[in-house]
């Protein structure tokens, strides 16, 4: 009986400790599952819930979520992709809508057709490895680096470095995460202060070494050191952009002009996913 009461907390312990692995691992194999499904995922914006709008932005979400899979942005112009979006919702797993103007009122003449609705839309994941095999590419499954972000905006008399607590970098801190959800990248930014203890000034960004961005980033998880320049240009009407990023001993740099920030950001992220998913030369492609 005394054994028999010894070996009871024993085996409850045992017990116990097992259920908390299995939680733990459940926990570890959900979370990389969740993250491998957002890879499958995309959201558009379209007019209503009718069939035709729903059509063309299953379209849209099939070819933002065959970049973010694969890596290769170049995927955005290619024209092999017309065969597959008509047919996109052959790809459909799931979808379901988020009214943009939930608890407003319908406007005279506005019915729920003509309100804006956010599409999400998730993919079979067989369906878009099969695409992409025929396209000659593959997942890009590895475990993807952080980008440690460096982006200098030049407008006039202004010039300054996107920061992670600066309030004049509000709006470029949102087109960048917007930018990084769209391509399946994950993106920290150098703090104020960081910046400053380690003398970086956003004049001379593109000529500070890369060893010493990576530095200032690489505490908050910064990996892979991705730096930006947007000049404001009145005749384009539009941002003048170019990109640099170090990666395994090469040197890249791509270069486009007369694009919002919005755009500009999303090339660059775009840019990096290309060069870490192994794609190719973002400053090559056509």
């Amino acid at each position: 009986m005394a054994a028999l009461l010894e070996t009871k907390p024993n085996s409850i312990a045992a017990f116990a400790r097992g259920v908390i692995l299995l939680a733990a691992a459940l926990i570890c194999c959900s979370a990389a599952m969740a993250a491998d499904d957002n890879l499958y995922r995309a959201q558009t914006v379209v007019t209503g819930q009718g069939e035709p709008n729903r059509i063309i932005g299953f379209g849209a979400c099939l070819e933002d979520v065959l970049i973010k899979v694969s890596g290769q942005p170049m995927l955005a112009s290619d024209r092999r992709l017309a065969a597959y979006k008509p047919k996109a919702r052959e790809f459909v797993s799931s979808f379901d809508y988020h009214d943009q103007y939930a608890g407003k009122p319908h406007h005279d003449e506005q019915g729920t057709r003509d309100r804006p609705y956010d599409l999400t839309v998730a993919f079979d994941e067989n369906k878009i490895d099969g695409i992409l095999v025929k396209l000659g590419l593959k997942p890009w499954r590895s475990q993807r680096p952080a980008l440690g972000v460096f982006v200098e905006m030049l407008h006039g008399p202004k010039d300054y470095i996107v920061t992670s607590d600066g309030t004049q970098s509000d709006l470029q801190r949102d087109a960048l995460a917007a930018a990084a959800g769209k391509r399946g990248m994950r993106f920290v930014l150098p703090e104020t202060a960081a910046l400053t203890s380690a003398n970086v000034a956003a004049a001379g960004l593109l000529k500070t070494p890369p060893a010493q961005l990576s530095a200032i980033v690489a505490p908050r998880g910064g990996e892979a050191i991705l730096v930006g320049q947007l000049v404001w240009d009145d005749k384009d009407l539009g941002w003048a952009t170019q990109w640099r990023m170090a990666w395994r001993g090469r040197d890249y740099t791509w270069r486009f002009r007369g694009v919002t920030f919005d755009e500009a950001f999303r090339r660059g992220i775009g840019g990096a996913a290309q060069v870490l998913s192994g794609n190719g030369d973002p400053g090559r492609s056509k």
